[in-house]
């Protein structure tokens, strides 16, 4: 057993809020192992654990020193048993308690548990109170690695929710993206945050991008609390209303959607980008549509072929755009990632990649939009009220949309494959048909035409290549 993190000078409103942490990132079959002297705090941390995982139907969570074992059902169907083992006479009861059996596919908290006979790879969570302290205690957090190593981070989260005022908060788990970072609800009454939770020492680019933003007068979402170093921010909740689910929800907004996007986009363009961000020019272009020639053909059946798609990349976008002065792109601008608000300004999600690029860049990415179909309409009106707006050349800026979209959508591919073989996030590549579509219309453009004899001899992703790829 691997001591993976403690947690000092732990009052009662920080253990519980360490135990509201671990309840949202537990699963069936796990074991946790509660020790401490009596007074410690082992039930109001199980206490806690329960009815965070319980939520708007927790229920009164009262000791079980008396009954030994109490059960208790999540609103996900989990099974939890708080079993306190202080009164076991006999190892072998154990068996007659049914905790074996709960170990398979429930969650299970013991008290107690060097009463009984070893409990199978348990997290312990060993809560001692301060010699000087009653009302404090040092939590310590001890299992086998690599199966307990995601634990290591749990202190830290807790440490700024209570810092920042939301001790009292539930957690619930967020859907998280293609990248590393996971994203959790807090919910306290009527209120609610958002926490991230990415890589140690990766979160400046986030944190200077939404100054940056918000600063202008675009909704990124405050940033509440943080602790960078430990690559923790807790940020403004904008709600669950993503383009994406207004615009599934009602098709025919999509045209007063679309403007409101392309208009943020030609505000966003009128301001000079700032000089800590990537400046993704032609080299950078070519450099990372390198990861289409490194993973597709091959993985689809045509291995060799595709390397001359960056050189051409890199000089068409000096025959295209490299006369048009930089905008920032946030890179990522799509029906996901933003927050549709009504009347007021649209949310910004996820901008933390943001460059300095083409004005065309993250047009292509609402309107060539992996996830999901934009009608052609759309699209073209899109790209007429662009040009309108921000008064440029339209001529030369479709033909730079379009290299920008075959680059763009040829970068999405490989990162599809590369996410389908080496990850095993195979759920990607039902979206290689749309992406291919765009790219086939993106080389049709007769400006494009030294890049569409570069994708030469590289198959399609049919039903058969997708499968290919999936292994």
């Amino acid at each position: 057993m691997t001591l993976l993190a403690t947690l000092d000078l732990a009052d009662a409103d920080l253990t519980a809020c360490l135990a509201r942490v671990m309840a949202a990132v537990l699963k069936p079959g796990d074991v946790i192992a509660l020790q401490g002297p009596v007074g410690a705090g082992k039930t109001h941390f199980a206490r806690a654990f329960i009815r965070a995982r319980q939520g708007e139907a927790a229920e009164d969570v009262p000791s079980p020193t008396f009954t030994l074992v109490q059960t208790y059902a999540d609103p996900l169907g989990t099974e939890i048993w708080h079993a306190d083992l202080y009164r076991l006479t006999h190892p072998e009861e154990l068996a007659e308690l049914g905790l074996d059996e709960a170990m398979q596919d429930g969650i299970v908290l013991v008290e107690w548990p060097d009463h009984g006979t070893a409990l199978p790879d348990p997290l312990t969570v060993g809560l001692d109170p301060d010699a000087d302290d009653p009302d404090q205690r040092r939590i310590t957090l001890s299992g086998a690695e690599p199966r307990w190593g995601f634990a290591a981070r749990l202190p830290s989260l807790a440490r700024l929710i209570h810092r920042a005022g939301w001790a009292d908060a539930r957690l619930v788990p967020l859907a998280g993206d293609a990248s590393s970072r996971r994203y959790f609800r807090l919910i306290d009454g009527d209120r609610s945050a958002v926490l991230m939770d990415a890589a140690p020492g990766t979160t400046d680019g986030y944190v200077a991008m939404t100054q940056w933003l918000r600063h202008r007068d675009f909704h990124a979402p405050e940033i509440l609390a943080a602790d960078q170093h430990e690559g923790l921010l807790l940020l403004e909740d904008l709600g669950d209303d993503l383009v994406a689910r207004v615009l599934a929800a009602e098709p025919a907004l999509a045209p007063r959607v679309y403007d409101r996007m392309t208009d943020l986009l030609v505000a966003l363009h009128r301001h000079q980008p700032p000089d800590f961000v990537l400046r993704l020019d032609g080299p950078e272009l070519a450099r990372q549509v390198g990861l289409f020639a490194e993973y597709y053909p091959a993985a689809a059946g045509a291995p060799g072929f595709g390397a001359g798609i960056a050189p051409t990349v890199e000089a068409l976008h000096g025959a295209l755009c490299a006369d048009a002065p930089p905008v920032l792109g946030l890179r990522d601008f799509h029906a996901e990632n933003l927050v549709w608000r009504g009347d007021a300004p649209l949310g910004l999600l996820d901008f933390q990649d943001a460059v300095a690029v083409h004005p065309a860049y993250d047009l292509v990415s609402a309107l060539q939009d992996a996830r999901r179909d934009v009608a052609p309409e759309v699209e073209q009106a899109q790209i007429d009220r662009y040009i309108a707006a921000a008064g440029v050349d339209g001529a030369r800026f479709r033909a730079a949309y379009a290299l920008l979209g075959a680059q763009r959508n040829l970068r999405i591919l490989g990162i599809f494959t590369r996410l389908a073989q080496r990850e095993g996030k195979r759920r990607y590549l039902a979206f290689m048909p749309r992406v291919w579509d765009a790219i086939r219309r993106d080389l049709a453009h007769p400006a494009l035409a030294p890049l569409a004899e570069a994708m030469a001899g590289i198959p399609a992703p049919t039903p058969e290549v997708i499968e290919r790829i999936a292994g």
